[in-house]
């Protein structure tokens, strides 16, 4: 699902977390530590307080049951089909279709990258999209990275409206799609209009390719978000506030 990359992030905050704790048994061990670790401990502390951003929720309560809709269908359904479907495709495969879907998707964050006046990331993708779609049989294969070592960008229409003094207006959370703001919503839109699937007819044939890619994205991800889950306190709040730290590392970069 759309919010893997949220869950991903707030896997890596935990982490760090973890990696604290385990910095501070470490320190009081030795002699003096604790007021070392007092002092460290000041100074993470005053950095997490500058580092965490607030958003308007005004839809909290609708959120609210969007979110527990998505939970549901996520557990529901989701997770079986995928599950099914991580068991019965081999991992090479899933990777090389999911280097296909990529690929597809590379006029768009070259188009974003030019917009963002991003020059070398806009040869990036396109080198990548030329080699990948030639060398890399239709993108199935990846020897832009593997051989060259030329690294996607992951630049969206959501990042460009950014740059260009758009802020995040409020949070919102779509069915089925997930956590959004505002601006990346408008940013999804925008982006879905250079995205070739869209384009594939009947209706009915481009509604299932996207479930296809969902699918196979998201074997790659199994138990990502029930390790999130049981990390939170308060599921629906961390994952708002995982989401928009995480994009604003993404448009920061």
């Amino acid at each position: 699902m759309r919010y893997c990359l949220p869950i991903v992030f707030c896997l890596c905050i935990l982490a760090g977390c973890t990696q604290s704790k385990q910095n501070k048994n470490e320190t009081l061990s030795q002699p003096g530590g604790t007021d070392s670790y007092d002092d460290t401990f000041d100074e993470f502390e005053e950095e997490f307080s500058a580092k965490q951003v607030t958003i308007s929720d005004p839809l909290q309560p609708v959120n609210q049951l969007m979110f527990n809709f998505n939970d549901f269908l996520y557990f529901r359904a989701a997770k079986p089909v995928i599950k099914g479907y991580s068991g019965i495709v081999p991992k090479p495969v899933r990777i090389g279709i999911n280097n296909f879907f990529d690929n597809l998707l590379a006029p768009g964050r070259f188009v974003n990258c030019i917009l963002q006046r991003k020059c070398s990331s806009a040869g990036r993708e396109f080198n990548r999209f030329a080699i990948n779609s030639t060398i890399g049989v239709l993108g199935f294969g990846d020897p832009a990275l593997d051989k060259w070592d030329i690294k996607s960008t992951k630049e969206d229409l959501g990042q460009t409206l950014a740059l260009y003094g758009f802020g995040d207006g409020f949070y919102i959370v779509w069915p089925f799609l997930g956590p959004s703001t505002c601006r990346d919503s408008i940013g999804m839109g925008g982006d879905a209009f250079l995205n070739p699937v869209r384009y594939v007819k009947p209706t009915e044939a481009s509604i299932g390719i996207s479930v296809f890619n969902i699918t196979n994205n998201g074997s790659f991800h199994i138990g990502d978000y029930e390790s999130f889950k049981e990390a939170a306190l308060n599921p629906y709040i961390a994952m708002r506030d995982a989401y928009i730290q995480y994009r604003i590392q993404q448009i920061k970069e």
